[in-house]
């Protein structure tokens, strides 16, 4: 019997997205994802970001279909369209930054230096078009100094993205600071070809109410997100584990043993 891949889309066309993929992508498709409607978003996503086989099962993982789009924003209200649906559809809510492992106590610069340090994997959480600019972006106001904690330009969007990284819960306050900050970058970087600069703020968690609360009055187009890391170890589960003192000392007994045999 032909095996048709229908499930992957109901097309006869060659010109189609079903024709634009090698068949591994649809053999993965057809094997994680049982929705059609859900398959086909992932079809066209994989056109569109130029993910491989291995990018395409590592968004699969992370559920990406369920974060696009999802962020508390003011993008409708600040931005024409179709500007605003595009910087709605390339921002996502939560970001999964599972390539990192902090403490608990982890300070918000330690965050930046990780994931600059690990860009590679930053920029496939971000998604296709996103080019860094710079950590601890330096701007100058008036005879007083400020830092941007990571600037990004957008290539598709063609705007300049200033992403704030808060560790904790979010706080109505840090709408107004990631406005000023969008202000400067608008008057002082961007081009007259450029859309308006955006904000992102990504803090470990928030209340959606707030949020929306916060973003009203600003005028400046502002995201607000969350963020997920990879946790430590739990102090239980970190006793349980041999320490590498115990490891090394084991490893020390075997090579004595091995060189002392016993006669």
């Amino acid at each position: 019997m032909e095996i048709v891949p229908q499930a992957v889309a109901k097309t006869a066309d060659k010109e189609s997205v079903l024709w634009q993929l090698p068949w591994g992508h649809h053999a993965l498709l057809l094997e994680k994802i049982k929705d059609l409607e859900v398959r086909c978003w992932y079809l066209g996503q994989t056109l569109v970001q130029g993910w491989s086989r291995n990018t395409l099962a590592l968004q699969i993982k992370g559920q990406a279909h369920d974060r696009h789009g999802q962020l508390i924003n003011n993008f409708a209200e600040r931005l024409s369209s179709p500007q605003s649906d595009l910087v709605q559809q390339s921002l996502k809510d939560p970001y999964i930054f599972d390539f990192l492992t902090l403490e608990a106590s982890f300070h918000e610069r330690e965050l930046e230096v990780y994931l600059v340090a690990h860009i590679e994997k930053f920029l496939l959480e971000l998604g296709q078009g996103f080019a860094f600019v710079g950590r601890q972006y330096h701007l100058t106001v008036g005879d007083k100094d400020f830092y941007l904690d990571l600037l990004f330009y957008h290539l598709k969007l063609r705007c300049y993205l200033v992403i704030e990284l808060k560790r904790g819960d979010f706080k109505p306050e840090y709408a107004g600071k990631l406005n000023f900050y969008c202000n400067v970058v608008d008057d002082s970087l961007r081009h007259a070809s450029d859309a308006p600069t955006i904000g992102l703020m990504l803090c470990q968690d928030k209340d959606n109410v707030l949020a929306e609360y916060a973003l009203r009055g600003i005028d400046k187009p502002i995201g607000i997100a969350s963020y997920e890391l990879t946790r430590s170890l739990p102090t239980t589960l970190q006793s349980a584990l041999p320490s590498i003192e115990s490891i090394e000392a084991e490893l020390n007994s075997y090579a004595t043993a091995e060189t002392h045999p016993e006669t």
